[in-house]
């Protein structure tokens, strides 16, 4: 579950980089609660029928919470991304474009009582990345993304199976497409070689030479 997994990574990294977060009067934890809420707050059930929820969030601090955020700024916005993506497959509830986070300041906002808006940002591709072995998130949109072992390619491939120009995911109507650019071992979909243009779905599993990258519509 989305802020319960999100618990469980800040306690695996409290010895580590957001150790001293919880040496201040801002609790990580409380941002995840806060998120989650904004979410079930302004869920909506779309023309299609399936609920919706937000997908860019942005918080305000203030200056004393957000100097002590100094290098783990980019980590807890990944992690409450991640939070937000976890707590929408939880309540099966769709994305209109890409999750994103943002932190800012403000001189408005009391020590501890961080501030959040959530809103509806439409990409006319909807959301979608993907997840690269390490974890990394690889977001998708108006543009080509290509893969391989060419250090030109888009995503680089450190894997000698792969082909220089492996594949690419395009943009195309309501979603992305997996596309093989004739590589010798081929492209694989949750074990199935492609031979043609191939759709992604959320949650497929995406095989170039021994590399398998994950698709999420979130």
């Amino acid at each position: 579950m989305g802020i319960k997994g999100f618990e469980q990574r800040l306690e695996n990294a409290v010895e580590g980089t957001f150790a001293r977060l919880f040496k201040t009067s801002l609790s990580p934890v409380e941002l995840g609660r806060k998120l989650v809420r904004e979410m079930d707050q302004q869920r909506r059930v779309g023309v299609d029928g399936r609920s919706m929820m937000p997908n860019q969030f942005d918080f305000l601090l203030s200056p004393k919470d957000h100097e002590s955020l100094g290098d783990v700024d980019v980590s807890l916005r990944r992690e409450l991304a991640e939070a937000a993506r976890e707590h929408g497959r939880d309540e099966q509830c769709t994305f209109v474009g890409p999750v994103s986070v943002e932190i800012a300041t403000s001189d408005s906002v009391s020590d501890g009582v961080p501030q959040v808006t959530a809103r509806f940002a439409e990409s006319p591709h909807g959301p979608g990345s993907l997840v690269l072995p390490t974890g990394d998130r690889v977001e998708l949109g108006e543009f080509v993304v290509t893969i391989g072992r060419d250090t030109s390619a888009d995503i680089v491939l450190g894997d000698p199976n792969a082909s220089r120009r492996h594949a690419e995911v395009r943009p195309v109507a309501n979603g992305f497409a997996l596309v093989d650019l004739g590589a010798l071992n081929g492209t694989k979909v949750n074990g199935q070689r492609i031979t043609q243009m191939y759709v992604l779905a959320d949650g497929d599993q995406v095989q170039f030479g021994n590399t398998t990258m994950r698709f999420e519509a979130s």
